[in-house]
């Protein structure tokens, strides 16, 4: 049986593209994403609540990869919770189920969800409902039964992830200002006909032109770290020098696609940087979300930037919310 719901919303085609390169490339955008802060914020909100087998109804909105899921069943434990996804992105539903086949998924606009008031004792979001505006959160608190909990970590637009979110939209303009895609793919072409018997000279030209594009990968992650982007510009820099030393042992076709279908994923992931960016919510931004949700009757149990030890920045704004009875 078929469990995602698909409902009449347009979908996003670039968050489409962009989960699936992460999916298939087994990388993730931001560093900060991935801190322990962010394990322990969930760890201690599921801690905090008391489950039966199978009597919590949970709603994730904008579920991504499904780190949520993940935490909420390691610590409520499986079946503790009925989980519902809410992704726009049909592809990161069908990756979420791929790793919790149990979950049920739903297709929809976190502004315009397709579901009655009250349906859930448990409302999250992880870097996603700020993306949908003020509004998805008046939406998400709907969604809340009596007594039931919200709990949410925002983009911070002074934390590290959004400065992180900058370095990385900097580095993949240079990128593609370097124009190392383009001119990799005209060097392999030439040099696999090379090594098919054809004339070397075009290859050696080839090799001449990336050369500038390999010094500007260099500066780009001299300047904002090897892991920018994910890893992106490292992983590009160091696979196309290797490959080109072991031509031989490579195929054209499979090497060509994979460049092609990189710089067609990095215009995806240039979309959804811009969407980060702009979705952060600065202080009085966040003060308008907490009170929007206060005169939708909920109580503020926490709202706050969540802070980790090593950094200096923080990571995200917490929030945790308890609709009253």
């Amino acid at each position: 049986m078929d469990r995602t719901k698909s409902v009449s919303m347009p979908t996003d085609r670039s968050w489409d593209q962009y989960w699936r390169g992460m999916h298939q490339s087994g990388s993730n955008a931001i560093g900060g994403a991935n801190h322990p802060r962010l394990r322990e914020f969930w760890h201690e909100f599921f801690s905090s609540l008391q489950c039966g087998p199978g009597s919590t109804r949970m709603i994730d909105v904008a579920s991504g990869d499904g780190a949520i899921v993940e935490s909420a069943i390691e610590i409520l434990g499986e079946g503790a919770a009925d989980i519902t996804c809410l992704e726009i992105s049909r592809s990161a539903l069908e990756i979420l189920r791929e790793r919790f086949p149990a979950v049920k998924g739903v297709v929809a606009d976190a502004l315009r969800t397709p579901l009655a008031s009250g349906s859930f004792e448990i409302v999250t979001s992880q870097f996603g409902i700020e993306y949908a505006g003020i509004d998805a959160f008046k939406e998400a608190a709907r969604l809340l039964a009596p007594g039931g909990r919200m709990a949410c970590l925002v983009h911070h637009r002074s934390g590290i992830i959004y400065n992180e979110g900058l370095a990385s939209l900097d580095a993949v303009a240079g990128l593609a200002k370097s124009q190392f895609i383009p001119l990799s793919i005209v060097m392999f072409e030439a040099g696999f006909a090379a090594c098919r018997g054809a004339d070397r000279k075009p290859y050696d030209v080839a090799v001449q032109n990336l050369l500038p594009a390999f010094r500007q990968l260099e500066d780009l992650m001299r300047n904002h770290g090897t892991h920018v982007a994910g890893d992106t510009l490292l992983r590009l820099y160091t696979d196309v020098e290797k490959i080109d030393q072991h031509m031989e042992q490579y195929d054209q076709t499979e090497v060509i696609e994979w460049l092609t279908s990189l710089e067609s994923g990095l215009v995806a992931y240039t979309s959804n940087m811009m969407a980060l960016r702009d979705a952060a919510l600065n202080e009085a931004q966040f003060l308008a979300v907490c009170d929007a949700l206060e005169n939708a009757g909920l109580e503020l149990k926490q709202a706050v930037p969540l802070l980790a030890d090593n950094l200096k920045l923080p990571i995200a704004w917490a929030l945790t919310a308890k609709s009253g009875n």
